[in-house]
């Protein structure tokens, strides 16, 4: 395959992977399943999280099947991990299902990704908030870590909230983010939002701390400073090391007849097929935020099956 360098120092190889988070509507089962905080009990939770890495394996099948590489994992994987109310070691009981499930994802050369839910803002100045976020992000780590994965598999947050002092509330995460874990760090990447924090905001944030930023496409159309979607792609590009792997990129579209900002339920093939002409110079995998799941996920990899980018599970 043919190679380019987003900058000097990295060359990288064209092996764009696309897939689509968390859900797979075609099998029926969930690898999110959780219960209510007052129902809590060990037994429960080892149910739950077994039933939820069974039918994870069963997802990333489907997946290899089909040539869908990249892959987003429910934060819901293990309920409640990182609530004080969890007193159980499920690191330990559930270690060979981990293990099971990373060699997987190895032997496939499948791209993996988390993303906490919104409650998690390292830059609140609520204390509690902080404490909660960063436990949260400190099971995160440990989902990945447990699967034998190396720092290509990502953990995407948003920069957080603003607070009515956005310099104040940038330079806040750059402070609690040095004092994160290195567990944490090492797979760690911000992406732009689309209404607080644009790519310059992320870009800021990269120089200060090394972090790599995720291209959200879609918050990009509707938060940006006005940059060419080419020029862009080759900043961010050259905000991730070569450790991070190729860098990821979140896709969507507007919802046809819907407020701004909601996603589109299935793919625009068209505006798919400009995206993929207007950055065809560039090296990344697209994860597709889109309603439908795997649905547009098969028709992406249709719709990008000319693309040089692509690669094709053997």
């Amino acid at each position: 395959m043919p190679c380019l360098s987003f900058h000097s120092l990295i060359p990288m190889c064209y092996i764009m992977k696309i897939g689509y988070p968390c859900v797979n509507r075609s099998i029926g089962c969930s690898g999110s399943r959780t219960f209510r905080l007052k129902n809590y009990s060990p037994e429960r939770m080892i149910e739950t999280t077994g039933n939820n890495l069974d039918c994870l394996l069963e997802m990333l099948k489907y997946n290899q099947q089909h040539n869908i590489l990249f892959f987003r994992i429910s934060s819901d994987l293990v309920p409640f991990a990182s609530h004080p109310v969890c007193k159980f070691d499920w690191l330990g009981h559930f270690q060979r299902d981990f293990q099971e499930v990373g060699t997987f994802i190895r032997v496939h050369d499948m791209r993996i990704s988390m993303h906490p839910d919104q409650f998690v803002v390292i830059n609140s100045p609520d204390k509690g908030v902080v404490e909660r976020s960063v436990a949260e992000l400190r099971y995160h780590a440990q989902v990945l870590d447990l699967m034998q994965l190396d720092d290509s598999a990502k953990i995407q947050i948003h920069v957080g909230g603003v607070y009515r002092d956005k310099q104040g509330s940038i330079a806040r995460f750059i402070d609690r983010y040095e004092r994160l874990d290195s567990s944490i760090r090492k797979r760690l990447v911000i992406e732009n939002d689309d209404i607080s924090y644009t790519l310059n905001d992320c870009l800021i944030i990269h120089e200060a701390t090394g972090i790599p930023v995720l291209f959200d496409s879609f918050h990009h159309l509707l938060n940006n400073s006005g940059e060419p979607l080419g020029e862009v792609i080759d900043l961010i590009s050259s905000s991730w090391r070569k450790d991070d792997g190729i860098p990821m990129c979140d896709y969507s579209s507007q919802q046809e007849g819907e407020r701004k900002g909601r996603h589109a339920e299935t793919i625009d093939a068209y505006d798919f097929k400009e995206f993929l002409k207007a950055s065809l110079k560039f090296d990344f995998d697209i994860m597709l935020e889109i309603k439908d799941k795997e649905k547009s996920a098969l028709q992406a990899i249709r719709i990008a099956s000319q693309d040089s980018r692509l690669i094709l599970s053997p």
